[in-house]
């Protein structure tokens, strides 16, 4: 008796991929960004939820995720049917939720004030960038802050979303971009957040494993094109990557450090938390010269994440 295999989802698979050329094109949205709304209609929500437990924080990231993801349903589900208008709605979802360009720009701007050697205006961008404190950072710490992020953010910005928009489409796209905005805004450790914000701390991980390993992966599969080591990459990978406190950002922290020959990690400061984090590679410190190898090995990952993503879609699914 033959199997017969469910159709290919070309509309969903064309918008993923169309998606990934605005945001390589034209990097986020300058105006009405619609995750800056959800940012914003969170913070006003808070005000309301706030309490110093955890259940009140599970009830407020499961109320926004799950008013994301039943956005995400409910525009599945109108576009059902209309290929066109999949297509057309799954690029805008992509594009939205994009931020590999964004975070490209970013870590070039920190370059360029390095290299003019304005101190001041490196440490006023690097919170763009990362949550550590920068008062006193000089150039091979703002260096240093601006690879891991760059690192980090490769997978939380770019390559999750894609992955979920690939998993599950206009629901994962919208759902994950809802997740992983909570735990910016929440899910870091402080006397406020330290109950309340352990739902989507702890749903951020959950939603990151899965992309961030493919990170560390196609970290090693690119790393050439920016002049890297993938075996480098591989090896640092699985013999740094776990020792981070994070249980994805050092996978993808170390991969990149491997691929560049790069040591990172050491005392990171956060306001009046101090961290010491352990060292992932046995490379030199990063420079300023070495942002712009980061920059376009991120670039090469989430782009090839991208491609991936889209013809995942494309193929018949089982």
């Amino acid at each position: 008796m033959c199997r017969v295999l469910p159709p290919r989802d070309l509309p969903t698979a064309a918008g993923l991929a169309l998606g990934a050329a605005a945001d390589l094109l034209l990097a986020d949205p300058r105006r009405w960004h619609p995750v800056a709304g959800f940012g914003r209609a969170a913070a006003a929500l808070e005000r309301r939820t706030w309490r110093d437990s955890r259940t009140a924080g599970v009830a407020h990231a499961g109320l926004l995720t799950g008013a994301a993801a039943a956005l995400g349903v409910a525009l599945d589900r109108a576009t059902r049917g209309r290929p066109r208008a999949r297509t057309l709605v799954t690029a805008a979802a992509t594009w939205a939720v994009l931020g590999g360009t964004s975070l490209g720009r970013a870590g070039t701007a920190m370059v360029r004030t390095l290299d003019a050697g304005d101190l001041p205006a490196a440490r006023a961008l690097l919170p763009t960038l990362a949550g550590r404190d920068p008062a006193g950072l000089e150039v091979p710490e703002l260096a240093r802050a601006t690879v891991e992020s760059v690192a980090e953010n490769t997978s939380d910005a770019a390559v999750a979303p894609l992955v979920w928009g690939a998993l599950a489409g206009l629901p994962g796209l919208l759902g994950y971009r809802a997740v992983n905005t909570l735990d910016a805004m929440v899910g870091h450790r402080s006397p406020r957040y330290a109950r309340f914000g352990w739902a989507s701390a702890r749903a951020d991980d959950v939603a990151n494993w899965l992309p961030a390993r493919l990170t560390a992966a196609l970290t090693v599969a690119t790393a050439p094109l920016a002049g890297g080591s993938a075996r480098g990459a591989w090896r640092v990978w699985h013999r740094d990557g776990a020792a981070h406190p994070s249980p994805n950002a050092g996978r993808c922290e170390a991969a990149l450090a491997g691929a560049l020959d790069l040591r990172l990690g050491g005392r990171n400061v956060y306001g009046s938390r101090v961290e010491d984090r352990p060292v992932l590679g046995s490379g030199r410190t990063p420079s300023a010269r070495d942002v712009p190898r980061a920059v376009r090995l991120s670039r090469a990952v989430w782009t090839a994440a991208a491609a991936l993503a889209a013809a995942a879609r494309a193929l018949p699914r089982p």
